[in-house]
């Protein structure tokens, strides 16, 4: 392994990092490293071979007891020459003595089950424009709001019944940065779904999407989308939560890709029955 070195990604290796992303076939959205690099700065790694960048990965830490792992890349004509196991060995050094999730592509989760890792869930991601129909502006007396009018306490809140720990760093980026939209479905005070949209290299992404009824999810989802051009979005959804599943389905969304959820031990006690679509495959 003469001439490689292992180093903390700079800004200009995140958006290095985004274009492997894209030529993997992830859709990355185009200003998710905002977000990314505030939730740790040092969490993202690039594995380079005589100062040539080969491969990559972050691994973020959240809290004192959680961390995720993502964006473990090889360029393809590195592969297969233990730059990638090497960099994964750091990645998972930097998150020792932590819970530590990440979404597994199916071709390598025989891998992860090697290191340790079980399967949870698998989320699918789903792609297609909404059939119309329904309420977009709110149900049964839950009306639909801008996020960034609600206290963020609320929304911090909110957001740790579905992540093992505090992000508020990174959900404040997530939900506030330029180009994207985040509504809030709200009813006597209290915040009953959540959704982001963000611009991607393909379809535009929607995660997360909270909701406490599949009713609030769709109206959250149909509002959503007039914010995608031609209302074309994608979703990772979870199938451990099978209402999500039929609630996509019935509006017309096929799957086109699919990761499992897995984890070091114990999958974390989450709210799965109101995730009708994960945050992100890359940090949780």
């Amino acid at each position: 392994m003469t001439g490689f070195e292992i180093a903390g990604a700079s800004a200009a290796d995140m958006e290095m990092i985004r274009g492997w992303a894209d030529e993997e076939g992830w859709n990355p959205g185009e200003s998710d490293r905002y977000a990314f690099a505030v939730a740790d700065p040092e969490g993202f790694l690039v594995g380079r071979l005589d100062g040539e960048p080969v491969a990559c990965i972050s691994a973020v830490r959240y809290g004192a007891g959680f961390g995720f792992i993502g964006f473990y890349i090889a360029r393809p004509a590195f592969r297969g020459r233990g730059y990638g196991i090497r960099l994964w060995r750091a990645g998972m050094e930097r998150l020792d003595g932590r819970l530590v999730g990440l979404d597994g592509v199916v071709e390598q989760q025989d891998n992860y089950r090697k290191s340790g890792f079980r399967s949870a869930w698998n989320n699918v991601r789903v792609e297609g424009v909404p059939q119309v129909g329904g309420d977009a502006d709110g149900v049964g007396g839950t009306a639909i709001v801008d996020a960034a009018t609600l206290p963020f306490g609320l929304l911090a809140a909110y957001d740790r019944r579905f992540f093992p720990a505090p992000r508020d760093a990174f959900l404040s980026a997530w939900t506030g940065l330029p180009g994207r939209t985040a509504l809030a479905a709200v009813r006597d005070g209290r915040i009953e779904g959540l959704g982001v949209i963000r611009p991607c290299s393909a379809a535009h992404r929607i995660g997360p999407l909270y909701a406490a009824t599949p009713e609030v999810a769709a109206a959250l989802l149909r509002r959503l989308a007039r914010h995608a051009p031609g209302g074309l979005v994608a979703v990772d959804v979870p199938d451990a939560n099978p209402e999500a599943t039929a609630l996509f389905k019935g509006l017309g969304l096929v799957p086109t890709f699919e990761a499992a959820r897995m984890y070091t031990g114990p999958a974390p006690d989450l709210a799965l029955a109101e995730l009708f679509g994960v945050t992100s495959l890359e940090l949780g």
